[in-house]
Formats: structure tokens, C-alpha cells, sequence
């Protein structure tokens, strides 16, 4: 069985290559350059070529504060670009996964979103990716889109990485402390990714278990770095964000857990993380 990885040489790109090169299966990764999913005749050519059992599309434009910018890059990646592959796996019969986002909901619920839940995002990034979602789930039945959040990875730039350098040379450090999520490693997202490939098509919320604010993870993450700094809770509005977030965006896992897929706590995959870091490990 062939499954292709479009976006492989970002962090959960790399961890699925990683998981799944150890299983029975063959997986061909493609880098954004080596294929941009913008370029429908590359896509075309990829599919051609490989004719993949899976396709798995990690690749997107997630820089949220650039996108309310550059609108037309961040729709025709997040968006078009989706609508692209979606087609083409439904023309080679592979299964289709599309990574997408906490961003797709507004943030003013007050407790956690499920797959039937209405999106409606608030910013550019989160349009151009709910069109994403709509346009491949109407072009193609048999995907699959897993929504994630606040995710972090090795060689990644993510929240839990900015940390742990900042704290490298900073007494002090600003964090927002009144918007709440779920901390997710990549490697778990993976892990579970690989076993959805087997269940049915739809839509489902993979993120680690738990929730916290941006403030109470930075506090862990120096915590276990054990440095004397100290993180300074702000408001969203204190902050001055440019482009504002999704003041809750927890993620319910129920859809997935029926399925027998379970993440573990968001604080056993931060562990595990920031010890690999600090262990050199070579990824």
C-alpha cells in the first residue's frame, strides 16, 4: 500500500514519515518544493506517478498574522490548493486526509467543540481553511479531515519552541493567559493518523487530552526546563495581538475515542518532547 505525504517537510509532515516508515506501508514525502499543492499540473503529475492507496495533505499556510495580507496566497493553498488534491485523489480512488485547524470556530464557546459543531472562523487563515474543508468534502466522499491545535514539533516553529529559546535569554516573558486550547505534539497526531487510515471517512478532532491557557504552558514548559524565569500573565487585549485569536478553541476527541483512538494527557507529550530535545536525540 503507497501513501503520499503532501507538506513532508513540515513538523507533523515529519512525523508521519517518520511513523509511518516503520509499517508495512510505502510512503513517498513531498516537500512543499517539490510540490506546491498550489500547482494543480504538479499534483496532477505526483498522482500520476505514485498512484497512491493514500494521499495525506499536511502542507498549508499557517502564518495567521500574514494571511490577513496575503489573502490570495492563503486561499489558494488552504483552500484551492485542498480542492486540488481532493480532486485528484478522487480520480486515482486514494483515500483522502486533509490536516485543518481550531481556527475554523470562533472561540466564544465555553465548552469544547465537536465535529457537528457550525464553523465560523474569524480570520483569514481560519476562512481559508474551513474552505478547504468544505471544498474537499464536497468534491471528494472518502475524506477524512482531522482538525488539531496548538501543535509543536521537532524542527518546528510553535509556541513550545519560542519558549524554551526566549527562556534561554530572558529574565521575563510576556504570555497571554485568557485564551485556552489543547497543546498537542505532532507525533501524537501521527500515531492517531495512522490508525484512522483504516476507519471510516469524516470529520474528526485529534488533539492531545486536556486543556490549558498559553500562560499555564509556558509555566510548564520552564518548569521542566528548570530556569529561573519569570512569565508574566497578560491579557489578549494587554498583549496586542495583530490579528486576534480564538479566545477557546479546545477540541472534543469523543468522534475519536469511539473510534478506540485515545491521545494521552497534553502535559505526558510535552514531557516527552522537551526530554528528546534536551537529549539531542537525532530526529
Amino acid at each position: 500500500m503507497k501513501i503520499v505525504i503532501t507538506g513532508a517537510g513540515g513538523q507533523l509532515g515529519k512525523e508521519l514519515v517518520r511513523i509511518l516508515k516503520e509499517t508495512d506501508y510505502t510512503v513517498f514525502p513531498y516537500s512543499k518544493k517539490q510540490v506546491d499543492i498550489a500547482n494543480r499540473s504538479q499534483i496532477k503529475e505526483m498522482m500520476e506517478k505514485v498512484r497512491p492507496d493514500y494521499l495525506i495533505n499536511t502542507a498549508a499556510y499557517t502564518q495567521v498574522d500574514l494571511c490577513e495580507t496575503e489573502l490570495e496566497k492563503a486561499y489558494l493553498i488552504n483552500g484551492i490548493g485542498t480542492y486540488y488534491l481532493a480532486h485528484e485523489a478522487r480520480e486515482k480512488k486514494a483515500k483522502f486526509f486533509h490536516i485543518s485547524t481550531d481556527y475554523v470556530f470562533n472561540g466564544e464557546k465555553h465548552e469544547p467543540y465537536t465535529e457537528e459543531d457550525v464553523t465560523d472562523p474569524r480570520t483569514v487563515y481560519g476562512k481559508s481553511k474551513q474552505l478547504g474543508e468544505e471544498l474537499a468534502l464536497a468534491t471528494y466522499e472518502n475524506t477524512t479531515i482531522i482538525r488539531t491545535s496548538w501543535l509543536y514539533g521537532h524542527d518546528g516553529n510553535n509556541f513550545v519552541n519560542t519558549i524554551k529559546k526566549l527562556a534561554d535569554y530572558s529574565q521575563k516573558i510576556r504570555v497571554v493567559h485568557d485564551q485556552y486550547g489543547c497543546p498537542t505534539f505532532a507525533k501524537d497526531v501521527g500515531i492517531a493518523l495512522k490508525q484512522l487510515l483504516t476507519k471510516p471517512a469524516g470529520i474528526y478532532h485529534v488533539t492531545n487530552n486536556g486543556n490549558c491557557s498559553w500562560f499555564e504552558l509556558a509555566n510548564e514548559i520552564i518548569s521542566f526546563l528548570n530556569k529561573k524565569v519569570d512569565i508574566i500573565p497578560v491579557s489578549s487585549k494587554e498583549y496586542g495581538l495583530k490579528t486576534p485569536r480564538p479566545m477557546y478553541s479546545v477540541l472534543c476527541s469523543k468522534k475519536l475515542n469511539s473510534s478506540g483512538i485515545f491521545l494521552r494527557n497534553w502535559k505526558d507529550g510535552l514531557c516527552e518532547y522537551l526530554k528528546k530535545e534536551a537529549d539531542n536525540i537525532d530526529y
